[in-house]
């Protein structure tokens, strides 16, 4: 990137927004182009002056920060988007973060920090404050798929069925008429799909789901 940083400021406290441009005005690579106290004068400013970096607080008078975000991304998708704010509630970050927002951060950064934040958005890097992190990371694993006897094909449920009862590769092998080598290969392919490392996580998962039964 050439010149500085330009960067404009969209939070409805006046002196939160001073002390914000105070601290970024001091560094030679950062240019505060713009402020605006609310999400309506903050997208149409975005819209004027494409920055490259845009601060935005979430509680604003008429509006709030992940809408402001969202439309900010609309009318200049160059635009990386910095949540400044006080709050860092799973509430507020996640839908933060799909809207389009960059980084999520909290007003006790200080300034040196900030400076490295806006610096690192301006070339596409990323910053969480760690409990906005924490927050990712539990939705992510939230959102990792179960797996489910829908996943193996019929062959691999056979194989299954049999694995779990203690039975060896070549008694497998013996029973559907394959060869251990094809036997290995199901096996190898239903551990992946059911996310388990070894025989027993595999048979615990077949007698979980109703594989098999007691009775056999």
């Amino acid at each position: 990137m050439t010149g500085p940083v330009t960067v404009i400021l969209i939070e409805d406290h006046e002196v939160v927004r001073e002390g914000v441009r105070a601290f970024l005005s001091t560094r030679d690579d950062i240019d505060v182009v713009g402020e605006a106290n609310g999400e309506t004068t903050g997208v149409a400013l975005a819209a004027e002056v494409r920055p490259d970096v845009a601060l935005v607080d979430l509680i604003m008078a008429d509006g709030d920060g992940v809408t402001a975000t969202r439309r900010i991304k609309e009318v200049s998708p160059r635009t990386e988007v910095v949540v400044l704010t006080s709050y860092d509630d799973r509430q507020w970050v996640i839908p933060a973060l799909r809207a389009g927002a960059l980084s999520y951060v909290l007003k006790d950064l200080d300034g040196a920090e900030l400076s490295d934040v806006v610096r690192r958005a301006a070339v596409g890097d990323s910053v969480l404050h760690p409990r906005a992190a924490g927050h990712v990371v539990r939705r992510l694993r939230h959102e990792v798929a179960e797996p489910s006897i829908a996943d193996l094909t019929e062959r691999e449920l056979e194989v299954l069925r049999i694995l779990a009862q203690g039975r060896t590769n070549a008694e497998i092998a013996a029973e559907l008429v394959l060869s251990e080598k094809t036997v290995k290969g199901h096996i190898g392919n239903l551990f992946a799909k059911l996310q388990v490392e070894d025989r027993t996580q595999a048979a615990v998962f077949a007698w979980r789901t109703g594989i098999v039964h007691t009775q056999q």
